[in-house]
Parts: structure tokens; sequence; C-alpha cells
């Protein structure tokens, strides 16, 4: 029995509070709070949560954590580029904020099938926020015939409110790890 997927169907519903439930973990480690999940034939096969400060590697992004995870999983039991590419053809990914311009880029040069998403990302969204990266004719990612871009569905503003709602946590507790500034703040009269 196939699972219905729309972006209001219990499946993608249940899903997306997965990829809830890796953000609310990266909260709790003092990490920006975005989670994802990838999932395959109705099933979660990997997950992320963003590990940008405990790493102190920018790539770190929650998708770049669930990508990581299952390219090294079916490189270790042999699948080759090819076998892989259609792997991630059939694969959806929940993440709680929008792409970014970076993740969308990978997603669209791994072949994934599907992006749901939660809030959208005004600074630097590649799903239509600020560049559309994952419509299969966007001129955006490279010259034409440098990298494949075989581009994406994509459906956002899913369980948005709950995404803005950890963002909020997040920033009303301050970021711990945020740099110092290295003069005073100046207050204009």
């Amino acid at each position: 029995m196939a699972l219905s997927v729309g972006a209001d169907s219990p499946s993608t519903l249940k899903f997306m509070e997965l990829a809830l439930d890796q953000a609310k973990f990266a909260l709790d480690n003092l990490e920006i709070p975005v989670g994802c999940v990838i999932v395959e034939d109705g099933k979660v096969i990997s997950s992320g949560s963003n590990r940008t400060t405990v790493t102190r590697n920018a790539t770190r992004h929650a998708e770049m954590e669930a990508i990581d995870i299952l390219l090294e999983k079916w490189q270790k039991i042999g699948l080759d580029q090819s076998q892989i590419a259609e792997k991630f053809s059939r694969c959806d990914l929940y993440v709680t904020c929008e792409p970014c311009i970076m993740c969308a880029t990978a997603l669209s040069i791994l072949g994934i099938r599907e992006v749901f998403y939660g809030c959208a990302n005004d600074k630097f969204g590649g799903c239509g926020s600020i560049l559309s990266l994952h419509k299969s004719g966007s001129k955006n990612l490279c010259r034409e015939g440098v990298l494949p871009h075989k581009g994406f569905k994509c459906t956002g503003g899913l369980m948005s409110e709950e995404a803005i709602a950890l963002f909020r946590s997040f920033y009303e507790q301050g970021n711990p790890n945020a740099p110092k500034p290295h003069r005073p703040v100046q207050v204009l009269q």
C-alpha cells in the first residue's frame, strides 16, 4: 500500500513532525534549529540537524548531514554513482526551513525527487525566496553542461508556525556561540 503524499496528507505531516524533532534536537544543542528527514518508499532512511557550531563548519546544515549519512551508507554497500543517483531520484526530503542556496544546489545535483519545507528562508533561500534552484530550467545554478541539474518538486509552508517558533526560541535565548562585537555598539540619537 502506497502512502499518500501531498502537502496535507497524514504521511507528509508525520514526516514534517520528525523533521521538527530533529530541529528541536539542534535547539537543545545550541545549534540553529533546522532539522530534516529523507524518505524512500514511505520510510525514513536518514535524518539530520544543523551541526555548524559543534563542528565549526558552516557547511554542516541539516540537509548536508542527512545526505552524507546516505552517501556513506550507499558507498559502503558498493553502489556506484549511477545507482546512488537512481536511489536519490526516489527520495523526498522534509526540512523545517527552506533549503539555502548551497543545500538546494546539492539537492538538485543529487536529483532528489521532492522537497517539503516549513518556513521560508528570506535571506538565503534556494527554493524561491532568493533563487529558484529547484526549477530544472534554472540558469542560476551554473553554466549549462558544467554540473548535472535535474531540479525537483518543492512545496513550502508546511508546519511553518512550528518552525518559526523554534527560531524565535533560539534567538530569544541568545546565541552563546555568536561572535562578540569588537567594539561597543553606538546608539544613534
